[in-house]
């Protein structure tokens, strides 16, 4: 009896349990209804795919024990003792969470012996690999922030960093979750180990795997579904959707995982962001001095929107990109998936594929900024999309600086233009803008110092080849026709908004436990400034229209942010860009009565101004 009290009581996170209740014969029937859903979509893999990917690990892990014992032999290192040096091969992220899904790639870590450098794992494991027959498309990225080498072994998709340890022979009995063996790293190898020690941490901190598992993969599957999916651009990525879903589950640790998903959706809609949110009490010293997330310390963590805390050390902000147009677009979502749980509990007819519904992106807003990206080859390509892409972010974020935008929500899907004169890469820009007299915006700063950080960028990183082009262009929503597919913009007009219009505050009654949770964290002091909506549709009082006069808003000019710099934090709202006197095109809106028009004049600066 001592023994089960004890583990009831237990707490695995910074407060203890908010609910110990054992799940209801409801809550197993609806658990059981999703895993059945789940697995109709076909996200598992089977057992002899599951076993491929062993034997893909296995041999990979082979050949980093090989090519060390050979590279330490060539080192003039004794014989005996080369074939005594070893290398290991960790996984992390999803597959090492247990939530992978068919097809995925597999994040792992390559840990090597301090007389083994960075690069070397560069240069020569890197011809070893392009000797193998069964590694195909094999890229390095070694100036990355976390450097890394990606490649197709046997038919898996493989990311692998590097890291190498202060310690002569590597153990058997490694464990990377042990602080002492980031003493005299250097940072990018500390960076690399962190993927392991935070997910091998997150595991170690929720008390019922399997529930765990499974509320994830829901989750996961969700989050990509409503398109807030994306730590690149400003969404959430696998890692701290993970620390989300084990908050909660070490809030209700005897819950499966219909109850988990409700409760995950009614904290999250409710939770005072910047208030951190966090998995276990950070250490409150910092022995090997490294760079940690301390808003006392660090000014600029005080300005993280939606900071989500790693549990291992060094910890770190995992949501730092989010700003605040994603972090509405998120609590949107939070607020709708809110809304279907209640009437899923209530015995509505729903079921859950309703949750999973795709977001009508492109019926949401009226504006769009189109990006695009091309290159001459298709390996080309797929570097270029890749540093454009790490960009928008800063785009975006220069967006907001315009008192007169209210949203600015990026879609984190590409869409591939497979046109043959003229293949490219486009991303979308919704965008929606205030209802404020005397409107005047001027976007030429923002999306020219976006083009011009993408090409400095590429330069700079060797990555810039001839023919790779970069545009951002504003199109109307009666113009996407011109460069989507039919099938994308195809929506179903069957899709219910009744649900996102109730009002969730009469629901709340039933959670006003949850909520006292909620409310009695310390908070972070909140940014003071004028309070912002995150609709994500303009008013219908409104119609906007625009003409096109003159070519398209090509941006062309030579301004734009130092190199790695991110737009200016805001305090308060700072005004648009009006003055820029760079040659691009001014876009030039005018009302007349309840029609707004907007036109581009060749060579001239852009803005919109509204009378």
């Amino acid at each position: 009896m001592a023994s089960d009290s004890s583990k009831e009581t237990r707490t695995y996170g910074v407060t203890s349990a908010l609910s110990h209740a054992q799940p209801k014969d409801k809550d197993i029937e609806l658990t059981k209804k999703l895993e059945t859903y789940l697995v109709r979509l076909g996200i598992y893999e089977t057992d002899d795919e599951l076993q491929h990917r062993i034997a893909v690990l296995a041999a990979l892990n082979n050949l980093v024990k090989d090519w060390i014992v050979k590279f330490s032999t060539e080192k003039k290192m004794p014989e005996l003792v080369a074939s005594k040096m070893s290398g290991k091969v960790y996984t992390f992220g999803s597959y090492r969470l247990g939530v992978h899904t068919k097809g995925a790639d597999i994040d792992t870590l390559c840990v090597a012996p301090r007389h083994v450098e960075r690069s070397d794992f560069f240069d020569s494991f890197q011809k070893m690999l392009r000797e193998r027959k069964e590694v195909k498309d094999l890229r390095a990225v070694e100036d990355a922030y976390v450097p890394v080498m990606k490649m197709v072994f046997d038919g898996v998709e493989i990311d692998l960093l590097f890291a190498r340890l202060a310690l002569q022979e590597l153990p058997l009995d490694l464990d990377l979750r042990d602080d002492s063996l980031l003493k005299n790293l250097d940072p990018r190898c500390v960076r690399s180990l962190n993927g392991c020690r935070v997910t091998d941490e997150i595991l170690h901190l929720v008390p019922q795997r399997e529930n765990f598992k499974l509320t994830l993969r829901a989750v996961k599957l969700w989050a990509k579904r409503r398109g807030i999916y994306s730590n690149v651009l400003g969404f959430l990525g696998g890692v701290s959707w993970a620390m989300l879903v084990a908050r909660i589950c070490q809030l209700y640790p005897n819950a499966v995982a219909s109850t988990l998903i409700q409760k995950f959706f009614f904290v999250f809609k409710t939770w005072h962001w910047p208030k951190p949110l966090l998995l276990k009490q950070p250490a409150q010293d910092n022995p090997y001095g490294l760079n940690v997330w301390d808003p006392r310390v660090n000014p600029s963590d005080r300005y993280h929107v939606m900071p989500i805390i790693t549990p291992a050390y060094p910890q770190q902000n995992s949501t730092f990109n989010v700003s605040y147009s994603t972090l509405g677009v998120i609590k949107e979502e939070f607020e709708k998936g809110f809304v279907f749980m209640e009437k899923l509990f209530s015995g509505s007819e729903c079921n859950w594929e309703e949750l999973f519904e795709p977001v009508n992106f492109f019926n949401k807003y009226r504006h769009y900024i189109a990006i695009s990206a091309s290159a001459k080859t298709e390996i080309e390509q797929l570097e270029w999309v890749g540093l454009v892409e790490s960009k928008i972010r800063l785009l975006v974020n220069s967006l907001e600086q315009s008192e007169e935008i209210k949203v600015a929500h990026v879609n984190p899907k590409q869409y591939p233009k497979t046109d043959e004169s003229d293949p490219k890469t486009l991303w979308f820009i919704g965008l929606e803008f205030e209802k404020l007299e005397h409107l005047k915006v001027d976007l030429t700063f923002a999306i020219q110092s976006f083009v011009n950080t993408v090409q400095r960028q590429g330069l700079q990183s060797a990555r810039l080849k001839e023919g790779m082009l970069v545009d951002a262009k504003h199109v109307k929503k009666k113009q996407l026709g011109e460069l989507l597919p039919p099938d994308v913009l195809r929506v179903s007009k069957k899709r219910s908004s009744q649900g996102a219009r109730k009002t969730v505050q009469d629901l709340d009654s039933s959670h006003q436990s949850d909520s006292s949770f909620v409310d009695g964290e310390q908070q972070l002091p909140v940014r003071k400034g004028r309070q912002r909506s995150y609709s994500g549709s303009t008013s219908p009082s409104k119609r906007v229209k625009t003409e096109q006069r003159g070519d398209a808003k090509a941006v062309t000019t030579d301004s734009g942010f130092a190199d790695g710099e991110q737009p200016p934090v805001r305090k308060g709202r700072p005004r648009s860009y009006s003055g820029s006197t760079s040659p691009g095109k001014r876009v030039k809106t005018e009302q007349r009565g309840d029609t707004k028009t907007v036109t581009a004049p060749a060579k001239v600066p852009c803005s919109v101004t509204k009378r």
